[in-house]
């Protein structure tokens, strides 16, 4: 049986990552075994899925890419789309914000070369700029295969604006491409284009609700 220290100092890392942890660096991290952190890892999975004696949680514990992480359970999905879209969540945080502002004065932009820009991890606030339908995947970098995002009809709609050429001139304050691309960014080439995302209405959310399945899953 695992200790319970053990349980819950890995269940501590995988609730505070924003991406899969291996099971290499679990055991590094937290002096242990590989073989131990997988045997815990099990065990923390089984008590989340629950049994007749005990009840399932919210979430529970995946194995992608190459690693492990913590998900909202599939079964909520609408809970958690509804909580994002409404409610506690009607205003943007200044996070998304900052990250909806890089977006427009930079797009089409990748996610790598947001994070660049903004120093930090930005996977969440553009899960939740796209359940707005603010942005929407606009393509392909084609040397490193990463989304871009782009703003849409809805943005400059909730912006008061015609076009992205109403928006203020901060872009200079911005960071160059040169120096995202020091920070480990490729050039960008788009692959394919957004096909008419910004002229329609948003309201089929299909690249939003593609995003959010990562949430739900």
């Amino acid at each position: 049986m695992i200790d319970d220290e053990i349980l819950a100092g890995i269940e501590a890392v995988l609730m505070i990552t924003d991406s899969a942890v291996t099971a290499e660096d679990l055991a590094g991290s937290l002096g242990l075994d590989e073989d131990t952190v997988l045997e815990a890892i099990r065990t923390l999975k089984t008590d989340y899925d629950g049994d007749e004696n005990h009840r399932q949680r919210g979430f529970e514990i995946r194995h992608v890419a190459g690693g492990f992480r913590i998900f909202s359970r599939g079964d909520y999905h609408e809970v958690v789309k509804d909580f994002l879209t409404a409610g506690q969540s009607a205003k943007l945080s200044q996070a998304a914000l900052e990250t909806l502002a890089v977006i427009a004065y930079r797009q089409p932009i990748s996610r790598p070369r947001i994070a660049a820009i903004r120093g930090v991890s930005v996977d969440g606030v553009i899960r939740t700029l796209l359940l707005r339908g603010l942005i929407v995947e606009a393509g392909k970098e084609a040397s490193t295969s990463a989304l871009l995002y782009a703003t849409t009809r809805t943005f400059l709609d909730t912006m008061g604006m015609n076009a992205i050429d109403d928006l203020p001139d901060i872009a200079p304050y911005l960071p160059e491409d040169a120096d995202v691309a020091e920070l480990g960014a490729e050039d960008t080439e788009v692959l394919a284009e957004i096909d008419g995302a910004l002229d329609d209405d948003l309201d089929d959310e299909t690249d939003s609700s593609a995003e959010m399945s990562r949430v739900a899953d």
